[in-house]
């Protein structure tokens, strides 16, 4: 009795694995095809945005020449370094590499040194306006900088910061503060309490405890924002030309100005020197992002 009561069911269970594994048999090529319908739209937005720095570099190895001809091509007809030369040539480089330099590392250290206390502070303690701070921080991304520019320019003016490296490095560093202190305090509020205590009841103070324990867990958050302040201070242009009236003190972006003259624009140097600015933010992203990788990693997992 029970073995014929039992002939069914392994009947149906077996049937069930078949009816199981029919469709899934089914959909796999369903499957395969939309993901490979994906990778083809992603190849494709991939070369639309890939395209315009492929253009600069290859632009930058073309003879001039060649550059002002009606017939381009993907593929320049001789490679030369001379747009290079007139570049690294062109007056006031040496001051323009000092005056990014000085800015954005002030700014990007400076600003990553004020966030990283100020999110420890949201994401650790509470206090009277801890909610309407963090709101606030998240609306003032909204107010395009250029709205700012003139209240900006008379402040500076009064405080006599025009034409000085610390009033650019406070304005790039105020304008990076809020999406810093935001992303960093995402990773401050997943490192368990408990580290901290722990630490403390060892004997470290506080501070010691976040430097020892938090800080390098925060090495993810801190390169990603390191890397939105140091694209924020290296490429931004109107702030640099409106406040810096002095050549000596001209940054890189705004040093590109003296490519365009009377007699017309090196398209050449032109794009040679725009390489040569693209390629600090192109090395630190590349040491950093090994950082970030982890950073992404380590917050989609729940231990």
């Amino acid at each position: 009795m029970s073995a014929s009561a039992s002939t069914p069911v392994a009947k149906s269970d077996a049937a069930g694995v078949r009816g199981d594994a029919g469709p899934q048999q089914v959909l796999r090529p369903d499957r395969k095809k939309t993901r490979l319908g994906y990778n083809i739209i992603g190849l494709v937005v991939t070369v639309i945005m890939a395209f315009p720095v492929y253009w600069l570099v290859i632009s930058a190895l073309r003879p001039n020449h060649e550059i002002r001809s009606y017939d381009q091509t993907l593929w320049p007809s001789s490679i030369t370094f001379d747009n290079f030369k007139r570049a690294v040539n062109q007056p006031n480089f040496d001051t323009a590499i000092q005056s990014s330099l000085i800015v954005a590392i002030a700014a990007v250290v400076g600003g990553m040194v004020i966030a990283t206390l100020a999110a420890l502070a949201i994401g650790r303690f509470n206090f009277f306006g801890r909610k309407a701070l963090l709101m606030v921080l998240i609306l003032v991304q909204l107010l395009p900088p250029t709205a700012m520019l003139i209240p900006i320019y008379a402040q500076l003016n009064t405080m006599g910061g025009l034409n000085e490296y610390w009033g650019l490095i406070v304005v790039y560093l105020v304008s990076t503060l809020p999406f810093a202190v935001v992303m960093i305090r995402g990773f401050v509020v997943n490192i368990p309490v408990e580290l901290e205590e722990s630490a403390m009841v060892d004997g470290c103070t506080r501070m010691g405890a976040f430097r020892r324990v938090v800080f390098p867990l925060l090495a993810p958050g801190l390169a990603a924002a390191s890397i939105f302040a140091l694209v924020n201070a290296w490429n931004e242009y109107l702030f640099a030309y409106v406040l810096m009236n002095d050549n000596d003190k001209y940054t890189l972006n705004v040093w590109l100005m003296t490519f365009t003259t009377e007699r017309g624009t090196d398209f050449g140097a032109l794009m040679a020197g725009s390489t040569l600015i693209a390629l600090p933010v192109v090395v630190f992203f590349m040491i950093v992002q090994k950082k970030m990788a982890a950073g992404l990693t380590s917050g989609a997992v729940k231990g």
